[in-house]
């Protein structure tokens, strides 16, 4: 295979675009012509180097949500994997330990490593990675949409959590990638109720769009008598806000990661009320599998969240764009 470009991050704040030689797959691994990359918030840290100690390695060529075809097999993998369109799981687990054994991939014991934060990422020509990894998706997948996948199966481990049943009240709080993704999954559940809350009032078309039946922002009256909230906005209010729209003996499942001192939950509260609480960080294989199912069966539609596609070169604008607050930046992808 022809050699192609990278970015590396040499260290915070430093990155070049360099020549880079694919490399072949050893025994149990797969070998991906990257097609799109997506650019979050965790990116952006590693560029600035405020990403905690032990969750980043440097130099680095970053990029963690990502859709590409399989070009080339290792020994003991299925050829038939060969010309398949796949996504694939970011955490790369020991399978040994307790929690690997359970499903709970994303707690294995063995510590951290992730592809596109310690391991090497997708933005690059191709990708080499254990092909237990990759979940195929269907030949007619639309690979641009698919490399939303990675933060749709975060969402997807929220939905397996909060458990909503058909005819339930639901909420989600927050209206970035995640919140919209998290509105798609629980309509597909049939609720009787969708309500999205945020901070901008110019998400609420999109929000009905994607299935919301009411759309609010957190200054206005908010109800509290639902029966499942999902919280994704991630700032020091959101998770207080989120447990106050719920019913006694309601369910909320946090997925935001908030700066560190944010204000939590009162215990009071969440005892008196008997409040059912989740959190997620990152996807299990479960997640994956749902993910991609749902978005092969056409209740995920990830592209309108999609504002800007760039090629690898400009990968310092898009840092730029999608710290910039700018309500017209989406979702920004880069292309190998």
């Amino acid at each position: 295979m022809s050699t192609g470009s990278a970015v590396v991050v040499e260290a915070p704040g430093e990155h070049r675009l360099t020549a880079h030689e694919p490399r072949r797959p050893d025994a149990g691994e797969a070998l991906v012509r990257v097609h799109a990359v997506g650019i979050c918030g965790s990116d952006r840290e590693v560029y600035q180097g405020n990403r905690p100690e032990g969750y980043v390695r440097y130099p680095l060529t970053p990029g963690h949500e990502w859709s590409g075809t399989v070009a080339e097999v290792g020994a003991g993998v299925p050829a038939a994997l060969v010309g398949r369109k796949v996504v694939g799981e970011g955490f790369r687990n020991c399978q040994v330990c307790d929690r690997c054994h359970a499903g709970e991939t994303t707690l294995c014991t063995a510590g951290y490593e992730e592809t596109g934060f310690t391991r090497p990422g997708a933005m690059a020509t191709t990708l080499t990675l254990p092909a237990r990894l990759l979940h195929v998706l269907p030949d007619g997948a639309d690979l641009t949409a698919a490399a939303l996948l990675e933060p749709a199966a975060c969402v997807a481990a929220a939905a397996i959590k909060a458990n909503a049943r058909p005819g339930e009240r639901v909420a989600v709080v927050g209206t970035g990638t995640l919140g919209m993704f998290a509105t798609q999954f629980l309509r597909a559940g049939s609720p009787a109720e969708l309500l999205v809350v945020g901070t901008r009032p110019d998400r609420a078309e999109l929000s009905r769009s994607f299935g919301a039946t009411d759309f609010r922002t957190r200054d206005q009256e908010l109800p509290d008598d639902f029966d499942v909230v999902v919280e994704t906005a991630g700032s020091a209010s959101a998770a207080t806000t989120a447990a106050a729209l719920l019913r006694r003996g309601g369910r909320l499942v946090l997925t935001g990661i908030p700066a560190p001192g944010a204000d939590g939950l009162d215990p009071t509260d969440l005892v008196v009320r008997q409040l059912e609480v989740h959190t997620v960080f990152g996807a299990a294989p479960d997640a994956w599998a749902h993910t991609v199912r749902v978005f092969g069966a056409g209740l995920l539609d990830p592209l309108p969240l999609v504002s800007h596609e760039l090629p690898l070169d400009e990968f310092a604008r898009a840092i730029e764009l999608v710290g910039s607050g700018d309500p017209k930046v989406g979702k920004v992808l880069l292309r190998p």
